[in-house]
């Protein structure tokens, strides 16, 4: 049996839509033995498919090449997992020095970084004020 390459791989749960699949096909990020490959390209069991999802490169190997999509328990019967360890040390690697997906100071603020903005935006209230030196009335008169 065999299925087209773009509805395998979101039959087979790797990419949310086939769109994003065909996507990946159209800008090279699906390959066969190191070749890109179009969404069109028929698949059949035994095929190995690299897919680079950066920083990482997965390499699955076709256990079944279906055509609709599967429940996520099923997935272990439609494909194995063939990425090379190197690449999952570099994933667990990636995973523990944190979040590093965009240069800092671009996008949207983080949690910690809008905490620091509304601080410094907002005026700081001191409380009572302390009148020793003054008369409040001529405080008073100088604040209106």
């Amino acid at each position: 049996m065999e299925a087209r390459l773009d509805k395998w791989l979101w039959a087979a749960r790797i990419f949310k839509t086939r769109s994003i699949a065909a996507d990946a096909c159209k800008n090279g990020r699906i390959t066969m033995a190191g070749v890109k490959q179009k969404a069109s390209r028929m698949i059949k069991e035994g095929d190995v498919i690299e897919v680079r999802k950066p920083p990482v490169t997965y390499a699955f190997k076709v256990l079944k090449a279906i055509q609709n999509r599967v429940g996520a328990k099923l997935v272990p019967e439609v494909l194995e997992n063939v990425t090379a360890p190197e690449q999952l040390e570099l994933l667990e690697m990636t995973r523990i020095s944190g979040f590093v997906g965009r240069a800092r100071g671009t996008g949207r603020p983080t949690k910690k970084e809008r905490r620091e903005l509304d601080d410094f935006i907002q005026p700081v209230f001191f409380g009572d004020f302390d009148f020793d030196d003054e008369d409040e009335e001529d405080v008073m008169d100088d604040l209106y």
